[in-house]
Order: structure tokens, then C-alpha cells, then sequence
């Protein structure tokens, strides 16, 4: 992926990445808050070897290595029991020289005559008192009964307390600052990993770019959003103003530029599966067609579950299939919709050999006859991936137009979609991205298509181009 991937993955799971690191925040606090405070008392001590009073500078040379060799040694006695057992009977403390030596540590840097004891406890006064009663006992002990030699001579070592430990004023841990930084900085990872992950796994066609990792076929429009389009499908007719409506028409204007060749103006709209808002597309783009001037003709070639005939609210008991088995002229069933010079074509009654009409020579006779009358045809496709009607279709026709619904159709199925279009030796038009959400990374990019009124230059292009069309086809009438 690349960087603008990244982005729009950052850009989309915003909330999912925030709401991560104020729950890593939040429970670093929890736990700094929940966790006891420890305190830490230090306390250092000096070991030394006394030399003898006539002692020369070798002597005094060879106590201190004597020196630094015990110090090693002297080390693991601080945490013995030994020691422990006296600082527990003269503090009185309810504790075991085990435990107590958990919370001990003594260590000595590296060629010194040092230690350095380490006391850590939950009381701050008590961690001082432990430490410098350490320090004592470990002396009395080390001296008067370690090193002490036979008789009565002195011991030749001395250890001397050098600083004494003082009362802490703060506690060691938990590092409240320390805690929440680590806790924004692992929040955000695992928002970030999850963002990334959810990315990877989610297979649902969102943008252009999903589009484009399937096929190379041309943009369209986008059409957006609207929680009530199942009350009012015809946007383009009940609210021209709206910014679906003027999505609709600049997908009648992208779809001027598609057939530039030549050829029938005749197009199947259909989709990979259901509910991706394909019969609305069509019943749109067919009055927003009209709207132009332009002889249109829509026909619904859906006969398993027709819908074009309860969008337009027409009567559609006699249509296409009458046609077909010659039980009705064309003529007769075309019905004139609205002020402009729209007619409809419903689907009539329900087969039982669906394919087997739309793909007969009665069909193709039809289109024939419908493309040579008008300037544009469209037909309502049932869906690629559950029946074969839309690929039988669309051989007949100029092209096939493919409805994507975004944040529901996946690309495996888009996949299919366009694979069933090339095995029948069809043309994939464009691609036509329903349900864009109005905000977020997945409406971007698609502003041209379904956002602001359209340009006058582009009003007039669009006005002027059906006319020219009709114009040429009766001069090629007439030749004939």
C-alpha cells in the first residue's frame, strides 16, 4: 500500500484509533492510580582494611585489593539472614528474612570498596529505617563476628556508613507521566494495527481505488447516500434540486463521452448482486436523459423480480415479454411517462424461461427497432452473479453498465461480475458507485459527479448533443 492508502485508512478509522489510545491512556491512569506507591531509601557504605601503624605503602596497597576482593563477597551478606534476622528484632517488623530481602537490594560498582543498599517499601519512613538498620547490623556482623580473628586483636576491616538514607519524598513507581505515555503510545499502536487490519480484511468495494484493483473500466458518477430513497426513488423527478438528482445528471453527461465510436445507444444496467440500487440508476438516468430533449426508452428487462413498474407507477400487467411471444404489438405497450419524451416499457408477466426470451431473436428484433426510434435505450438487468439474463442482454445492446454499492458489494463478487461480461463477449461501459456516504475518505474524489449544480457550458453540451444524434440518424434514414 501506499502512503495515501495509509491516510485514508488513518482518515477513516479516526474514531477506532482515538478511541484505542484514550483507552490506553485511560488504563495506564487506571493502573497508576489502582497499583500501591513504592518508596526507595539508599543508604552507601565504605569498607576499608586497617593497616598497622609502621605499614608501608605495599601494605596499604595490598588492604585495599584485600578490600575490593570482600566487597564482592560482602555484597550477597547484606541479604542474608544473618544480617535480616537483626533488622527484623530491632525494628520489630512482621516480616521473614525471606521477604524482607525481596524488597533489599545491594549491589557495589564495578573496582570500588562500596555498597550500596537499596530499600524499597509502600511506607517511606520505614524504607529509611530498614536501610540504615541494614547498614548497622551488616557492619556489626561483618566485623565483630566475620572478620573478627582469634583472641582479642581488632578486625583489620572497618565499615563505615558514608550516607545515610533519608525518608523519600516521592515514590519510586508508579511513574504516573511515564505509565501514561507508555499507555497513549500502545493505545495508538493497537489502533492503528487494528485500523490497518479491518482495512486488510474488509473485502467491501469503498472507493475508486477498490474499483481499480478489479477492472480498468471508466467512472461514471457517483450517487450518494439517501436513507429514504426506497420513498422517493425518482429523485431526479420529485426533487430536481437535490444533490442526487444532480449526481443522476452528470452520469447522463459521462455517458454521452462512452460510445464516441459509433454503434447502437442502447445500454444494460445491472450489478453483481441485489439491493446495490440498479433499478433506481436506471429509472433516474432515464429521466434525467429526457429531461435533455432526447427520445428514451426504458425498458425493464428484469423479469424475475420486476421493480420499474411500481418505481414509475405505471401498469405493468402487459410489457416486454407479451412482446416476445407475439401477444402484443411493441407499439401498444410503450407507454409515454411524464412531459418529456420518455417511454417505458414494463415487464409484463413473470415467465418461466426468462433467458430463453431475452436472449431470442424476438429480442434482438426489438432493440433493433427501439434503437433506430429512439436516441437512447435502457434496460433494467437482473444481477450478473445470480442468473445470466443481464450477459444474454447485453450482447444485444451497445454495452453493459455496471451498479457497485459502496461499502456493500464485495470485490470477489465485483470480480465475477465483470468475468461473466467478458466470458459473453460483452462490453463493460463504465461503473456506476452507489450509496457513497456524504462524509468521510469515500465520498472524496466523487465530487464531480454528485455534488453542486452542473455548469451551464455543461447544460448547453448536454442539451445540444441528443438533437444532433436524432438529426443524424433521420438524414440516415432518409439516404436509406
Amino acid at each position: 500500500m501506499e502512503l495515501k492508502d495509509y491516510l485514508r485508512i488513518f482518515h477513516k478509522s479516526w474514531i477506532l484509533i482515538l478511541a484505542c489510545t484514550l483507552f490506553g491512556i485511560a488504563a495506564a491512569a487506571g493502573a497508576a492510580i489502582a497499583t500501591t506507591p513504592k518508596y526507595i531509601a539508599n543508604t552507601q557504605l565504605y569498607v576499608s582494611v586497617q593497616a598497622s601503624a609502621g605499614a608501608v605503602t605495599g601494605d596499604l596497597v595490598q588492604g585495599t585489593s584485600f578490600a575490593r576482593q570482600a566487597v564482592t563477597s560482602y555484597v550477597d551478606v547484606v541479604n542474608s539472614a544473618i544480617v535480616l534476622d537483626e533488622v527484623i528484632t530491632e525494628l520489630n517488623l512482621d516480616a521473614t528474612a525471606a521477604q524482607l530481602a525481596s524488597t533489599i537490594t545491594s549491589t557495589s560498582p564495578l573496582n570500588t570498596v562500596l555498597i550500596d543498599v537499596s530499600v524499597t517499601n509502600s511506607d517511606p519512613e520505614l524504607a529509611a529505617q530498614i536501610a540504615n538498620s541494614v547498614g548497622q547490623n551488616f557492619s556489626k556482623i561483618v566485623v565483630d563476628r566475620l572478620e573478627k580473628p582469634d583472641g582479642d586483636a581488632a578486625s583489620p576491616v572497618k565499615i563505615e556508613t558514608i550516607q545515610p538514607a533519608i525518608v523519600p519524598t516521592a515514590p519510586a513507581s508508579p511513574n504516573v507521566p511515564l505509565n501514561i505515555a507508555l499507555g497513549l503510545l500502545v493505545g495508538l499502536a493497537v489502533g492503528i494495527g487494528l485500523a490497518v487490519l479491518r482495512s486488510v480484511l474488509d473485502t467491501r468495494i469503498h472507493s475508486l481505488h477498490d474499483i481499480e484493483l478489479v477492472t480498468d473500466s471508466p467512472m461514471l458518477g457517483g450517487i450518494t447516500n439517501d436513507p429514504g430513497a426506497s420513498l422517493r426513488p425518482l429523485v431526479v423527478h420529485t426533487d430536481p434540486k437535490n444533490p442526487r438528482a444532480e449526481a443522476f445528471r452528470s452520469l447522463r453527461t459521462n455517458l454521452q463521452f462512452v460510445n464516441i465510436e459509433g454503434g447502437p445507444r442502447s445500454f444494460v444496467v445491472t450489478s453483481s448482486v441485489p439491493g446495490e440500487g440498479k433499478s433506481t440508476t436506471t429509472a433516474n438516468l432515464a429521466i434525467a436523459l429526457a429531461e435533455t430533449g432526447a427520445r428514451v426508452a426504458l425498458i425493464d428487462g428484469d423479469l424475475r423480480l420486476p421493480r420499474v413498474a411500481e418505481y414509475m407507477g405505471i401498469e405493468g400487467g402487459v410489457g416486454l415479454t407479451d412482446v416476445l411471444i407475439g401477444r402484443a404489438e411493441l407499439a401498444d405497450v410503450l407507454q409515454k411517462w411524464g412531459k418529456n419524451k420518455l417511454f417505458v416499457l414494463p415487464s409484463g408477466r413473470v415467465p418461466p424461461n426468462p433467458s430463453e426470451l431475452l436472449g431470442s431473436a424476438a429480442m434482438a428484433r426489438m432493440l433493433g427497432a427501439l434503437t433506430e426510434e429512439f436516441d437512447v435505450v435502457l434496460i433494467d438487468a437482473p444481477p450478473l452473479l445470480l442468473v445470466t439474463d443481464a450477459a444474454v442482454l447485453s450482447k444485444l445492446c451497445g454495452g453493459a453498465i455496471m451498479v457497485v454499492a459502496s461499502g456493500r458489494t464485495k470485490r470477489n463478487e465485483l470480480t465475477s461480475a465483470v468475468k461473466a461480461l467478458e466470458r459473453a463477449g460483452s462490453r463493460l461501459v463504465g461503473m456506476v458507485i452507489t450509496m457513497l456516504p456524504t462524509r468521510g475518505p469515500d465520498s472524496y474524489g466523487y465530487g464531480q459527479y454528485s455534488y453542486g449544480t452542473i455548469h451551464e457550458e455543461e447544460k448547453a453540451t448536454t442539451e445540444a448533443a441528443a438533437p444532433a444524434g436524432r438529426g443524424l440518424r433521420k438524414a440516415r434514414r432518409r439516404t436509406a
